[in-house]
């Protein structure tokens, strides 16, 4: 890691560098929260891609470059939000760090059992304070419609275990998507991330 600037005034500077493309770059000027959608999307499957090349090298360079891009869309947004009054760079880190704070009650309000816990019970408490911040919503509600399709299954049958209610899969059915959800649940039961599982065994074959 090199020497330089703490990361704070490293981002600070970032921001003044985004400040002033939007105010003298005509293509900056030009983007919206919703002409971004596509780099936003683009740059973090980018890093997707990055972290498996870095399993695999053991060079996490590209991935340090890929995080920059990913940071590049954050404070473009910020940077745009800003400008329209609606907030800044400064209020999207207050409201995470609050967050963090709140869901993870074991290391900023520790208890004395608190020290038992391994990583599975801290998850469990995570998940526990993040429904006391919601009202009883619908399974997917908040569940973005374009993530992966394994993804996306995984994330509803995770919502259906925590209420209570059976995952109905039938590892037998005639309907691939039938069959498809029974292995995403058969994952979920063996704690493994499908769609991990089924980039690595891809990637095998390229």
């Amino acid at each position: 890691m090199s020497a330089g600037p703490d990361s704070s005034s490293a981002v600070a500077e970032f921001v003044a560098v985004m400040r002033r493309l939007r105010a003298e770059c005509p293509w900056k000027q030009e983007q919206t929260h919703r002409s971004l959608v596509r780099y936003l999307l683009e740059e973090t499957y980018e890093t997707v891609d990055a972290i498996d090349a870095g399993e695999v090298s053991g060079d996490w360079s590209h991935l340090a470059e890929e995080l920059g891009d990913v940071l590049l869309q954050v404070v473009f947004h910020a940077v745009i939000a800003e400008e329209r009054g609606d907030f800044d760079l400064a209020d999207v880190a207050e409201g995470i760090t609050a967050k963090m704070r709140r869901r993870n009650p074991h290391v900023f309000a520790p208890r004395a059992d608190d020290q038992a816990l391994d990583a599975e019970a801290v998850n469990e408490v995570w998940q526990q304070v993040k429904a006391t911040e919601r009202a009883k919503a619908a399974v997917a509600e908040g569940l973005p419609s374009a993530l992966p399709a394994l993804l996306y299954a995984d994330k509803v049958l995770e919502r259906l275990a925590r209420e209570g209610e059976p995952a109905d899969v039938d590892p037998a059915a005639e309907d691939i998507g039938e069959r498809l959800l029974a292995l995403v649940a058969e994952s979920r039961a063996a704690g493994v991330d499908p769609e991990q599982a089924l980039r690595d065994v891809v990637r095998k074959r390229l």
